[in-house]
């Protein structure tokens, strides 16, 4: 499903049900990156499910998971062996602290501006080692996701208390690079739907590494599938500080 603020904490307590880890190829990819590093940033954790994950493998180093959504680091919180931080990469201070930073779930498709792409790259840059790297995955505009964003594709899951929801989204037109859209929800056990707007930004793998270049940041390696193929519907980048 496509990526939301889950300001709302009812909605933010759907997050996990409706994006389960065990069928994300995002956190089967990442996991391994994160297992071999020391110190790891996951920037938009959301409710920290791939950072619970990695402490779940065994990992002993510093995990930090950053959002700005405090409903959804509620959630996160279930943990207190993580470093859990409210904010975004705007107010970002850390200074050569990571060995790995990670952004899951299409995260980076919510930097709207040029400027809010510059503050981010330059953030991570500033918060990586030397030598130390940042996953991110946006999806590829030539796929034209967003064309099966509509009341036709229904999600649904039963919740931990035994409370059915059903989702779907209404996604307006390609415009400059833009997509917004809405997600509706609805449950027999609610009085009425709620609703959830977001906007994404598509960029290709041109203007993609125009950033990435400007921040002085070097790509290490660019896959368009979950398992490396080169070609497909994400743009998945492993960047590195040099």
């Amino acid at each position: 499903m496509p990526d939301h603020d889950y300001v709302d904490p009812g909605l933010a307590a759907l997050y996990d049900a409706f994006n389960p880890r065990e069928i994300s190829g995002d956190f089967e990819f990442y996991l391994p990156m994160i297992m071999a590093a020391n110190s790891v940033l996951d920037v938009g954790c959301g409710t920290g499910s791939l950072l619970h994950w990695a402490r779940e493998s065994g990992h002993q180093g510093r995990l930090v998971g950053l959002d700005p959504a405090e409903a959804m680091l509620a959630q996160a919180r279930r943990r207190d062996d993580v470093e859990w931080v409210l904010g975004d990469l705007s107010t970002a201070t850390w200074d050569s602290e990571f060995d790995f930073a990670v952004m899951t779930g299409h995260a980076f498709q919510v930097l709207l501006t040029d400027d809010e792409l510059r503050t981010a790259f330059a953030a991570i840059r500033r918060a990586l080692k030397p030598g130390g790297r940042f996953g991110f995955d946006t999806r590829d505009p030539a796929a034209r996701g967003w064309e099966r964003w509509t009341s036709a594709h229904v999600s649904e899951v039963v919740t931990a208390d035994g409370i059915t929801v059903r989702s779907w989204n209404e996604a307006g037109p390609f415009e400059n690079g833009y997509v917004s859209f809405t997600t509706t929800y609805e449950s027999p056990a609610w009085d009425a739907p709620q609703y959830s707007e977001s906007t994404l930004r598509f960029l290709d793998v041109p203007s993609l590494g125009e950033f990435i270049a400007e921040a002085g940041l070097v790509v290490d390696e660019q896959y368009g599938h979950w398992d490396r193929r080169p070609a497909g519907p994400e743009i998945i980048t492993i960047v590195r500080r040099p």
